[in-house]
């Protein structure tokens, strides 16, 4: 009788370790691991030569920008931002002081003093205007024409109004004023 108790007590244990990731992994929340895919600038330029066509998001920021890595782990954690710039935009994370050369449309951009620290890129300064702020944010049209930038640290909730401002076209219909007094968001601030 004992070896019959000792020989399903084995088997339960060897199942619940067998089975203990799939069921742990079922219930798991699908939404912990949605994140925002970054994209290079060239990337997001390409993708919209094609279907679907969406506006560009760009994040200018600097590896040395504390505001620029609390946006990361805040604003651009936060499911609601994640799910929005996901379904509006092409999203692109440019350093303000990449070495590297970015080519759109066969023009190549450089950083022209990359053996400085804190030189700035030629592409950087063009879309913020050479008015360097980290972070920025920079929204293009589905041509790639800048729409505006936005520079600074924003909570979620006081960044959503500004990605349903550009997505939904409402800068052509009305001021940002009056856009951000009767905007209703999703995103529960817990800042």
């Amino acid at each position: 009788m004992f070896k019959i108790f000792l020989y399903f007590f084995k088997l339960f244990i060897t199942l619940q370790f067998l089975l203990s990731p799939i069921f742990s992994f079922s219930q798991s929340n699908p939404t912990n691991n949605l994140k925002i895919e970054w994209l290079s600038f060239e990337k997001a330029i390409e993708l919209n030569k094609n279907y679907p066509k969406k506006k560009i998001f760009v994040d200018v920021y600097t590896d040395w920008c504390g505001w620029c890595k609390k946006m990361d782990a805040t604003t651009f954690s936060n499911i609601e931002i994640i799910r929005y710039i996901k379904e509006n935009f092409y999203a692109v994370k440019l350093n303000a002081e990449s070495k590297d050369t970015i080519v759109v449309d066969g023009k190549p951009f450089y950083n022209l003093n990359p053996q400085n620290t804190r030189s700035t890129h030629q592409l950087a300064e063009i879309l913020l205007n050479n008015k360097m702020s980290y972070p920025s944010y920079v929204f293009l049209d589905e041509l790639a024409r800048p729409i505006f930038v936005v520079p600074g640290y924003m909570t979620a909730a006081n960044f959503e109004p500004v990605l349903n401002y550009v997505a939904e076209n409402m800068y052509y219909k009305m001021p940002w004023e009056v856009f951000q007094k009767q905007f209703k968001g999703k995103v529960q601030e817990k800042e």
